[in-house]
């Protein structure tokens, strides 16, 4: 899109409120930057999109003050000492989500000092631990897009990745269904084109009666649907989590609580990178912060692209929920203006719940994951039309993320613009999960390259690709179980009912290649506290458990980090 065209457009909406700039990048491309000031935060979503072109390398920088948006300041760790201090790591990552951990692991196929900072307490606690998990066919995606590029590269190595990473997996396949039958001609076409130009190849069309004897429980109404039976889910925070403890064993260091703070950039390179545990200096960084990777490119004088963070909100029911349905399906429904309404979906996840969400609602907040009842209920009656056994009765929690699209809706997978030593891994939304095997790669190519004009960069003779997880005994027989706990009698201790956890897997989590000991660093590693109860039984017990093995009183577990005190007083 032509400058002037977008000033034009601007003029004709906001009259002189908002002025538009191209402004070039020392590496190439450039980047259109909006200024001025709007009365809300709707209209700042709205000036920017109008000077964005999906998928376009020329990126929209958001530069434009808004009366409706408080300063919003990146919560920090409070640990404060200088342990990082000094250190001189080959490569430093900066997030610990999915794309920031699955990079790690494969730049640990290489002899290279990794070091991967997450300003959180645990890995996967923003937008890699609160998605539906599900991995993506790709339906839904043209040729011309980075995210078209990946998916269907990273969904077919997801049986591979799994399976070298300990993590469960199952292709349980995705139906878009659809009442009106008129449509069929105009869906068939649109499948056609997916297939054979945009190479997604498992797509196909099937009749409702199909449909129905497929998933019995659906709407009766349903006249046919769009299946991709190559879609899958997966656990997304029990994959980060894998990712990153398979890193770790093959040499790479992870450094939880520890926020970047500033960078000190000369002549187009990095030179050192500010912590609150101490100021490092590495060769090369890659920006994988998510909401927070525009701030990163800002700190490395390359901000030449934004993000206008999009909160959705999923609903976890309980497991007798699970029964009604064992796939990925939603309702297509359109407008007048031929658009179809959000909604999220219903998911089957891999421990046999049903997740129903997300929706989508644009927000300047990049850090609050407050659920709001109105997300919730418009999701479920859009759902209700595709299942309508669902009721909010089975609701056991709910849980809100905040994603990171840029205006250009793609990701951005590139080296520095104007810096040199910096990889940005940005803009990540869905499909991100599905893409961040495949990135991973690439992203490790384009690092190695970056190093080895420097530097001789040699392979790890001792990488090992395989993790092994904790054991789970609910899922292995009799005999296998009864060894388990011949062995280990702690595997007898049953602490979680709902989800049968045996103390025995709670220390095999604890003893972990990378050890959270919180109750939710727990929860998320073995599940105790995830089924219907929600830990109304078990918290108590895990809690103990923890004190025990880090021989402290109970008062001073914590429930998520250290200032999420779990009990008052001296209790022991």
């Amino acid at each position: 899109m032509e400058l002037k065209t977008i000033q034009k457009k601007l003029q004709k909406r906001f009259g002189g409120a908002v002025t538009a700039e191209l402004v070039a990048n020392r590496r190439g491309g450039g980047s259109v930057v909006l200024s001025g000031r709007l009365a809300t935060w709707q209209e700042v979503i709205e000036a920017c999109s109008m000077a964005a072109e999906k998928y376009s390398e020329i990126h929209v920088v958001n530069n434009i003050e808004c009366d409706e948006v408080t300063p919003q300041k990146m919560r920090l760790p409070k640990i404060e000492n200088n342990d990082l201090d000094d250190q001189k790591p080959d490569v430093l990552i900066i997030g610990g989500g999915i794309s920031g951990v699955s990079i790690a692991r494969e730049l640990s196929k290489w002899k290279l000092d990794i070091l991967l900072l997450e300003k959180e307490a645990d890995l996967a606690l923003q937008a890699s631990g609160r998605n539906d998990g599900e991995v993506h066919p790709g339906i839904d995606l043209s040729k011309g897009s980075k995210k078209h590029y990946y998916v269907r590269k990273g969904n077919a190595m997801y049986s591979q990745i799994c399976k070298e990473l300990d993590v469960p997996f199952k292709r349980v396949g995705q139906y878009v269904c659809f009442n009106n039958a008129k449509l069929k001609p105009f869906v068939r076409i649109y499948c056609q084109i997916r297939k054979k130009r945009d190479g997604i190849a498992d797509t196909r069309l099937i009749s409702g009666e199909e449909l129905k004897k497929i998933e019995p429980n659906f709407a009766d109404g349903f006249q046919f649907a769009i299946a991709n039976p190559d879609s899958g889910c997966v656990c997304p925070y029990g994959l980060t989590i894998a990712y990153a403890e398979n890193a770790v064993h093959n040499g790479a260091r992870i450094a939880l609580n520890t926020a970047v703070l500033d960078m000190e950039v000369q002549d187009g390179i990095i030179k050192s990178v500010r912590t609150n545990r101490g100021t490092l200096y590495p060769k090369l960084v890659i920006n994988a912060a998510g909401v927070f990777a525009e701030d990163i490119a800002a700190l490395a004088n390359d901000r030449f692209f934004s993000i206008h963070p999009r909160r959705g909100t999923n609903s976890i029911l309980d497991k007798k929920a699970g029964a009604f349905m064992h796939s990925i399906a939603s309702v297509m429904e359109f407008t007048v203006s031929k658009t179809h309404s959000k909604g999220g979906g219903i998911l089957h996840t891999v421990h046999d719940n049903l997740l129903i969400g997300p929706d989508a609602v644009e927000t300047y907040e990049k850090e609050n994951t407050q659920t709001h009842r109105e997300s919730i209920e418009k999701v479920f009656t859009k759902q209700k039309k595709t299942m309508p056994r669902l009721t909010e009765r089975d609701i056991i929690t709910y849980f809100t993320g905040v994603r990171a699209p840029t205006f250009e809706e793609d990701f951005i997978i590139e080296r520095g613009r104007n810096t040199d030593n910096i990889i940005h891994c940005a803009g990540i939304q869905s499909p991100g999960l599905t893409t961040a095997p495949a990135v991973a790669l690439d992203i490790e190519k384009m690092a190695v390259e970056i190093l080895s004009q420097t530097e001789r960069v040699e392979k790890n003779p001792d990488f090992d690709p395989i993790r092994h997880g904790v054991p789970v005994l609910k899922e292995m027989d009799d005999e296998t179980r009864a060894e388990y706990i011949r062995k280990n009698p702690d595997y007898g201790v049953i602490v979680c009912r709902c989800e049968e956890i045996s103390k025995g897997e709670i220390l095999d989590a604890l003893h972990s290649p990378i050890c959270v000991p919180t109750v939710d660093g727990i929860k998320k590693r073995v599940r105790p506290g995830m089924g219907r109860c929600q830990g109304g039984f078990c918290s108590p017990l895990v809690t103990k458990i923890i004190a025990e093995y880090l021989n402290v009183p109970i008062s001073e577990v914590k429930k998520s980090s250290a200032d999420s005190a779990i009990t008052f007083g001296r209790t022991k």
